[in-house]
């Protein structure tokens, strides 16, 4: 019998076989799978008695909480799309996201209340609803009914995620039914075996690191401990206080807990699982990880477009580490692809470049992971695609156990003197300087070399550390051909998007503005 693939599923797994288990934990409050399943029928009752159908979108303006999560099941049983909003995103671009979405509902947490005139004015065809005064009432109109899975079209969009828009305007993700749950499946079959597990939802829900996870957690019937904003110290007090056993992490997030004053004074005998991904991760800052919290850390790799997770650098038979320097090296690669998913590292012409870990091409995907295509751009999503293979403008490196290590973004790559550099490559070697906070790598025009490498650095507090310095350092670590022609010292934090990625195009714009950047491999 074919039964329709939906997220929906997930839910009714945790109901029926953990009803009674303490589920969502937020701040004071705590549910039973059974008291969050009520809620998510409720609100989606509720949602229809509002006059949500079919492929509606209900924008949700939230930090992590509950009532965000409640909506990643509340809106696709009302048959809209859930689609949570990046809080860090200024009034004018949430603007242009609900003015292109055209959502029919906005839920918003009190602290965007001083938005809400402009927000309406900008899409005056929304209901707007604040999570902290009204929503109680609001979903109290609902009635706690189970769907019908067998009146769902599996095809049907889900989710809809606006992309953070660094290389432009951001666009709408669309993820169907079908595509959450096979993710889902992936995710939980390779890493969801232990239903005693606690985890933290350390990122943002409206990112993709976050948002991967709450339906895998689901159907697997974990514990799920909402963090309403990452606050370093804090986090480490939950994973003491919760006993949490997993937690994903984005590499600035990490370094900050890893910073944290008196790191010796928390319990974190209970963690098991560290999972690092949004942006590259240095060996040294995964081993750092599993000294300090005892537990395995990984890496993994993935975007909004594949819903999100293609890659883990989890442990494969075929693969022996030379010592433990070489298997730091593996885990913090972006590894090899979980189940349905088909992933390869191929040059312009989609001829899979040679499995050398040293020939250099553009990963491509396809699999039940990848999005539906962009919302209302057919354009955008056709240059996107070759057939059924999503590109994704990440450039790798792999091997004959298809284990896939990114060097760089496509946009991020630095050609100097015919040279491909890996921003990545540098920054690693620099972050590992003991006296570096932080450090970016972008490239800049040039005369002669047409791009060099330049360095942003953020020192850790109290040192001194001097330009060459930190040149003699990277001199024993890099060709000569990759060194930083030119160091920036900053007093503030490096430029940070929503979940804690630096936002390159910030620093390198100041040096490219108003000169052309037409060079191979630059996006």
């Amino acid at each position: 019998m074919k039964i329709p693939l939906t997220p929906l599923r997930c839910l009714h797994r945790a109901i029926d076989l953990y009803g009674h288990k303490e589920a969502i934990v937020c701040g004071d409050k705590r549910f039973t799978y059974a008291a969050f399943g009520e809620r998510c029928e409720r609100l989606a009752s509720a949602l229809t008695l509002t006059g949500v159908k079919q492929d509606d979108r209900v924008a949700f303006l939230s930090f992590n909480t509950h009532r965000l999560l409640e909506g990643y099941y509340g809106a696709p049983q009302a048959r809209g799309m859930a689609m949570p909003l990046n809080v860090r995103l200024t009034p004018m671009e949430l603007s242009a996201i609900l003015k292109h979405a055209e959502p029919r509902v906005l839920f918003y947490e009190n602290d965007f209340t001083p938005l809400i005139g402009q927000l309406l004015q900008a899409w005056p065809g929304m209901a707007a609803i604040n999570l902290d005064t009204e929503y109680e009432d609001f979903i109290s109109q609902g009635k706690p009914e189970r769907a019908d899975v067998f009146t769902y079209d599996e095809d049907s969009i889900a989710e809809l995620f606006y992309t953070s828009g660094s290389t432009g305007t951001p666009k709408g993700v669309t993820l169907s039914h079908r595509t959450i749950y096979m993710h889902a499946m992936a995710v939980a079959g390779v890493f969801n075996s232990d239903d005693n597990a606690t985890e933290l939802h350390t990122i943002p829900l409206f990112h993709a690191n976050g948002w991967g996870r709450p339906q895998t957690a689901t159907m697997m019937g974990l514990r799920q401990v909402m963090v309403r904003r990452f606050d370093p110290p804090h986090v480490c007090s939950l994973i003491q206080q919760e006993k949490a056993t997993a937690m994903s992490l984005v590499p600035t997030m990490a370094s900050a807990l890893l910073n944290v004053l008196d790191l010796d004074q928390y319990d974190f005998s209970t963690m098991q699982n560290i999972f690092v991904g949004g942006a590259a991760a240095s060996p040294q800052l995964l081993k750092r990880l599993e000294e300090v919290f005892g537990c395995e850390a990984l890496g993994g790799y993935g975007l909004t477009e594949t819903c999100p997770v293609a890659t883990s650098a989890r442990k494969k038979s075929t693969i022996t580490y030379a010592d433990e320097n070489d298997r730091y090296r593996h885990q913090a690669m972006a590894g090899w692809p979980l189940p349905g998913s088909e992933v390869r590292v191929v040059d312009g012409d989609m001829v899979d470049v040679p499995r050398d870990m040293t020939s250099i091409g553009e990963i491509v995907i396809r699999g039940d992971n990848v999005m539906d295509g962009y919302y209302r751009e057919p354009a955008a999503t056709a240059a996107v695609m070759s057939g059924a293979w999503f590109h994704t403008g990440d450039m790798a490196v792999w091997n004959v156990d298809s284990y896939v290590h990114i060097v760089d973004r496509k946009k991020d790559i630095i050609i100097s003197g015919g040279e491909n550099i890996s921003s990545i490559e540098v920054e690693n070697t620099l972050a590992h300087h003991p006296s570096v906070l932080e450090a970016a790598v972008v490239g800049a025009p040039d005369p002669k070399w047409g791009e060099i490498p330049v360095a942003f650095i953020v020192l850790r507090p109290g040192v001194i550390c001097t330009e060459q310095d930190l040149m003699d350092y990277a001199v024993g670590h890099l060709a000569k051909f990759k060194l930083p022609r030119k160091f920036v010292f900053l007093d503030e934090p490096l430029p940070k998007g929503g979940t804690g990625k630096i936002l390159k195009r910030e620093l390198r714009e100041k040096f490219w503005e108003g000169k052309d950047r037409r060079i191979q491999g630059i996006g």
